[in-house]
């Protein structure tokens, strides 16, 4: 079986949908930003879950945009520096476990949510150099 050129790696990578970040945001927010739906309660268990695992999704998707981005840089920049400093943040949290307290799944939750927005925040940065 041939290998794929070079060309034809760099159009499948151009190819490519970008992280749809207004979707990742939308997930954060509905975790960390009370002020958008004030009368809004913590998610139910069930719900919570989805989300969960829908934050984790998301992590596992721009966590690679973000490394390859950052790789990109030279290595004294700092924008490299914090960028991969966030993605070992990230991965620390996707190997935690919710703790077995009432509220530690939410708890859990939010942390990846908090995580997540930074990674967001970092995609976005990278993406404009």
């Amino acid at each position: 079986m041939p290998q794929p050129t070079a060309a034809a790696a760099a159009e499948a990578e151009l190819t490519e949908a970008p992280p749809d970040i207004t979707t990742m945001r939308d997930a954060v927010n509905r975790l960390l930003d009370p002020d958008a739906v004030p009368e809004a309660l913590p998610p139910a268990p069930g719900e919570l879950e989805t989300l969960t695992i829908q934050l984790r999704g998301h992590l596992d998707l721009l966590m690679p945009e973000v490394e390859q981005a950052a790789q990109r840089l030279p290595k004294d920049d700092i924008p490299r520096y914090c960028a991969l400093a966030c993605l070992g943040e990230a991965r620390g949290k996707l190997r935690a476990e919710p703790s077995p307290t009432p509220h530690g799944s939410l708890a859990y939750a939010r942390r990846l949510a908090r995580v997540l927005n930074a990674l967001c925040d970092h995609y976005e940065q990278l993406s404009r150099r």
